[in-house]
C-alpha cells in the first residue's frame, strides 16, 4: 500500500470502531490512524495519514517531512484485542515493536500507552520509545495520580534513536513496570503503576523543546513487527 492507501481516517468511538475507509478490510480491521489535520503535541505537525504512512515489503513506514505547505507527522494505532476501555485500551500485558529511524533534526519519537478517557496527568501515561531523532532513547512512566506532567519515572540511555534497528518493549503489570531495550533491561518501576486501560499510539511528532524541523528536512520511521500479549 503505498503513499496515499491511508484514506479517510475518521475518529468514531473506541479505535477498534474507528476506520481508515481507503484501507483494506483485513489493515482496517487491525489498524487506526489519528486523522488528516488533527494536530501533534507542539501543534508545529499536522497528521496526514495518506501523505505519511505506507506499507511495503511487510514493514509499515512512516514518513515525516516539513515542505512549505507544512509539518506532517504520523500516528499509527495498532487495534488490540481483548479491549476493555471506552476507548479501546487494554489493562497491562506486553508491548513490543521493531523499528529503525533516520536522523533528521526537529523530529521524533514518542511510542505511548495513552489512558482512556484522556484524564492526564492523573491517570498516568507509557512512553517508549521516546527522543528526538538525532538524540538518544529513552523511556518514561507518568506515574498514577500524577498531579503534574514531571511526576514521573524516567530512564535514560545512550543508543542512538536512529540508524539501526531496535527492539522496544515494555512489560505493564499491576504491581511494576519493565521497559527493555534490544533484550537488556533499562529502566523498572514498582510504585504508582498505571491502572487503567490505555490505547497504544505509534507517535511521531515534532519537537516538543528546541527547534523544529527545517524546510527540506524529512525522516522515515520504519515498523518491522509490533507484537501485544495479553496480560496473565
Amino acid at each position: 500500500m503505498p503513499l496515499g492507501s491511508w484514506t479517510g481516517c475518521s475518529a468514531n468511538g473506541p479505535v477498534q470502531t474507528s476506520h481508515c475507509t481507503g484501507l483494506p478490510a483485513a489493515v482496517d480491521a487491525k489498524w487506526w490512524a489519528y486523522p488528516s489535520g488533527w494536530k501533534d503535541t507542539s501543534k508545529n505537525g499536522t497528521y496526514d495519514p495518506a501523505r505519511t504512512l505506507s506499507i511495503a515489503n511487510g514493514q509499515l513506514n512512516m514518513h515525516l517531512s516539513r515542505d512549505s505547505a507544512g509539518t506532517w507527522v504520523a500516528a499509527p494505532l495498532p487495534k488490540l484485542p481483548g479491549a476493555v476501555g471506552k476507548d479501546g485500551g487494554v489493562q497491562y500485558g506486553k508491548f513490543e515493536i521493531t523499528w529503525k529511524a533516520t536522523s533528521a533534526a526537529g523530529f521524533k519519537t514518542a511510542f505511548l500507552l495513552w489512558p482512556d478517557g484522556d484524564v492526564w496527568p492523573q491517570n498516568g501515561e507509557i512512553d517508549f520509545p521516546e527522543g528526538s531523532l538525532t538524540g538518544d532513547v529513552s523511556a518514561y512512566m507518568h506515574r498514577q495520580g500524577a498531579t503534574s506532567g514531571s511526576d514521573q519515572d524516567a530512564y535514560e540511555t545512550s543508543v542512538a534513536e536512529a540508524g539501526a534497528w531496535h527492539v522496544s518493549t515494555i512489560d505493564w503489570e499491576p504491581n511494576s513496570l519493565t521497559f527493555s531495550l534490544d533484550g537488556k533491561v533499562i529502566g523498572h518501576s514498582t510504585s504508582r503503576i498505571p491502572s487503567g486501560p490505555m490505547h497504544w499510539v505509534l507517535q511521531a511528532e515534532t519537537a516538543t523543546s528546541g527547534a523544529g524541523p527545517a524546510v527540506g528536512s524529512s525522516a522515515d520511521i520504519s515498523i518491522a513487527a509490533v507484537k501485544y500479549w495479553k496480560a496473565g
